[in-house]
Order: C-alpha cells, then structure tokens, then sequence
C-alpha cells in the first residue's frame, strides 16, 4: 500500500471516541471529533456538527477546547493539521528512502570506478611491460629501430575506427561514420580539418611522436628494459618544468623538489658504468625520448586544450595517416643509405612486429579512454608499475644483476615520480588533517580525563572520604 492509499484509508476509518485519562495532560486527536453528548469533561467525543473556519480551527468546541486546555489541547489544532500531518509523516519515509538509495548510488559509482581503475593500472602497466620486452626479442632478429618504430606508428590509424565502433554499441544514437569524424573535427577549428590545417596542426606533433619511440627503441638497444623504463618516467619532471615556464602553471616547491630527484637518478644511471661507452649513450637517449614527450604533452596541452575522447581518436588516427603517407620517406632513404638493412620482406619477424604494434595500439587507447573513465592518477601509477615489472622480467627471463647504483638511481627516480602525483592543494589538505588529528586526540584525552576523574570520585566515596569545596 502507497503512502497516499494510507492516508486514504485513515481518513474513511470511524472516529474513535475519547476518554478522559487519570493523571495525563497529553493526547492526540485524531481525525474531526470534538466532543459531544455532555457538558462534562468525561464525555465521549463523537463525530459533531461543528463547522470549521478558513483558518482550520472549528468555531464552537474548538474554542472551549482551546480556553479550557482539554487535554493538554494545543491552540489551533485542527483536522486539517492533522491529516497535513499525517501527509507529512506519510512522505518522510520515501524521502528517506530515496536519500539512502541515492547515497548507495553514488558509493557503488565510486567503487566501481576505483576498481575498474585498478583494473586498468594493471592492464596498462602490462601492455607497457609487454611493448618493451617484444621490442628486446625483436632486435635479436631485425635491428632496425626506425622502421619497427615507423610501422607501430600506422596503426594509430585504427584508433578512430575503433572508438565509432565502440560509440555505437554504447550510445543509442546513430551517425554515420563521416559524420561522427565532422563532429569530431572540430578539434582543428570550426571550419573542421582542412589541407592546410592537417598538415599545420599534425606535422609537429606526428613528428614529435616519431623521435619519441624512436629514441626510446634506440635506447633499448643499449640499455636493459628496466634502466629505460626508469629513465623514461622522468618525462613527468620535464612536463613539470615546461609547464611552468612556458604555461606558467603554478610553482610547487615538491616538484621542484622531485624535478632535483629525478636529475639526480639520471646522473646516478649516467655514472653507474662509467660516463662513457654504451651505457652513458644509452642514458642520453632514453632522456631525450622523456623530453621529446614531454613537450609532445605540453604541445598538446597549449594548442589543442582538453579535448574529448573522440576528438583524441580523430587526432590519433589523422597522426597515423600523416605518418603513413609523409614520413614513409625516411624508413626508404634509411635503407638506401643502409643505416638500416631490412632484407627480404618475408624474412621480417611480422609476428614480433604485429604484436609490438598491436600492444602499442592497446597502450595509448588504454591511456587515453582510462583518463575519461577513471582518476587520471592512476593511469601515471600504472606507467610506473612498467619499472618493476620490467625488471621482474629481465631477472626471471634474462638472468639481469643490476649494480647498487642502478638500484638507488632508480628507486630515487620512481620516489620523484610519486612526487609528482601530489595534487596541488596537498600541502593545506596535510595541514587540516594533522588539526583534525590534533583535535581528536585532545578530545579523547579529555574524556580520559574525566572518566578517571569519576572513577576516582566514585572509589573515595566507596571509601567513605568526603571532598570539602574550597572556600
């Protein structure tokens, strides 16, 4: 039965009559009885005949009721009032059911969206780890860094496709996909993607992208995957950096301090073997693919701004054609100068190379759908957990002995990372939890305090003693 069938009910239910009780000033009345069939106070109260005003007070009993205080009678009780009542005591509960279900709404929300971000921490920090070995089992059969990092390039061209694939399964509406790529357009002006435009906005960062897996492949060749994976988390020192003096974002003394770290863990790698040879080279390269990253993400943020998930799909895919039909010269003028020997085209490891591809595709998908789905934090900690991971691998698989040095130069690049996740307003956030803590500690010393103070009052007065106030 609904809240409104029950005040319906209580309003057809006979009236009750009403007794007087012995040594009780409080009762409530209920629906339209007043009293009748006696002058006495002990009367039985029966539906009347009384009229009721337009300020809801009945014009005869009403009154006496309300001089003689009957029963506790408070003036300008009415029927009225109480079936409003009633009404209102009819609706508290639903409201207080839908407050709850509300609230349990947005607590499943939360835990379902830490949860698929851990989910994605994990999928992320394993698709970095796999890209990185299948590139160290690639170069064991075909070292050519450029034209491996040319390939996995291309298939960013598959990005789009496959975000309209997953908008129509999600989403009722139904565009087609020249239209969703229009709208998606947008990204390069309101006029949408033209000649000039595509060649304008795509060229630098298309080409920024390619130094970046470039130097990165390069620096494989030299180093172990955990020393490049450690190094290349130093891009988010170099983010820092470049923001604040080219974005002019805010000055944080930690960054500061986790930039200083991160520096010092590239020095440390720099030194671990000497600053010569493969090693030191090798250090240079994986620093220089963090910092072209770096100003590829600072690029971004100042041109194109935040952009939705499909204009980040748009802009992928465009990349991947861009990449497609101008840089295809490089990889043809690399080999003809035989800087890099491809061989015969059936003699490449395509298997190595289309699943080097494909782990690279599924990285940056991850990357940028995890930014719109979960906290973008966890994205960041799922590219650090590349550095264990990593180096689980190379001591498991490739029986690796790294150097105390290489230990320490790493931890401290992976603790200046962490740094770096800080939110802006942790410093004040710090400070009102520590007061918070502060003052529950002295509240419940307070309460110590005075619950001792009464246990002792209670054991001297069980002892017979008398405390004499102080004049």
């Amino acid at each position: 039965m609904t809240s409104a069938e029950i005040v319906v009910e209580s309003c057809k239910q006979p009236c009750i009559g009403l007794e007087p009780l012995d040594g009780k000033n409080t009762l409530d009345l209920p629906g339209k009885s007043t009293p009748s069939g006696g002058t006495g106070r002990t009367g039985p109260l029966v539906n009347g005949g009384s009229k009721v005003t337009d300020n809801g007070v009945h014009d005869i009993e009403d009154r006496i009721l309300r001089i003689t205080g009957y029963y506790g009678y408070n003036p300008g009780y009415s029927s009225h009032r109480r079936e409003d009542g009633l009404e209102s005591h009819a609706e508290t509960p639903g409201s207080e059911t839908s407050a709850e279900s509300q609230s349990y709404q947005t607590c499943t929300s939360t835990v379902l969206k830490v949860f698929g971000g851990l989910l994605m921490v994990l999928c992320i920090s394993s698709s970095w780890v796999g890209t990185t070995q299948v590139v160290k089992l690639t170069f064991q059969s075909f070292s050519c860094p450029f034209f491996i990092s040319w390939f996995s390039s291309n298939w960013n061209i598959l990005f789009f496709p496959i975000y309209y694939s997953g908008h129509v399964v999600t989403t009722r509406e139904k565009q087609t996909p020249i239209q969703k790529f229009r709208e998606c357009s947008k990204l390069f002006g309101e006029e949408g993607m033209t000649l000039k435009l595509f060649v304008k906005r795509t060229a630098p960062f298309s080409i920024l992208s390619t130094l970046t897996n470039y130097l990165y492949l390069l620096a494989l060749k030299k180093l172990t995957a955990t020393d490049v994976s450690a190094l290349y988390c130093c891009h988010k020192a170099f983010v820092f950096l470049l923001s604040w003096i080219v974005l002019k974002d805010r000055f944080m003394g930690v960054r500061i301090v986790a930039a200083i770290m991160a520096i010092t863990g590239i020095v440390m790698m720099a030194y671990a073997d000497g600053f010569h040879g493969d090693s030191f080279v090798g250090v240079a390269l994986a620093v220089g693919s963090a910092s072209t990253s770096a100003l590829y993400k600072v690029l971004f943020k100042m041109f194109l701004g935040s952009a939705s998930l499909g204009e980040v799909a748009h802009f992928l895919s465009t990349m991947g054609f861009f990449n497609l039909i101008f840089i295809s010269c490089v990889p043809l003028i690399l080999y003809l100068t035989k800087v890099e020997q491809w061989g015969s085209l059936s003699s490449l490891p395509w298997g190595y190379m289309c699943g080097l591809a494909g782990l690279w595709l599924v990285f940056n998908i991850l990357v940028h759908v995890g930014v719109v789905l979960t906290y973008p934090i966890l994205i960041s900690i799922g590219t650090l957990l590349s550095v264990p991971g990593n180096a689980a691998v190379d001591i498991l698989k490739h029986a690796v002995i790294f150097s105390m040095v290489r230990l320490a130069a790493t931890c401290i690049i992976c603790l200046g990372f962490l740094l770096l996740l800080l939110p802006e307003e942790w410093d004040s956030a710090t400070l009102r939890l520590l007061a918070t803590i502060a003052d529950k500690k002295s509240e419940d010393h307070g309460e110590e305090l005075t619950e001792s103070s009464m246990h002792t009052r209670s054991r001297s007065r069980a002892n017979g003693a008398v405390s004499l106030p102080l004049a």
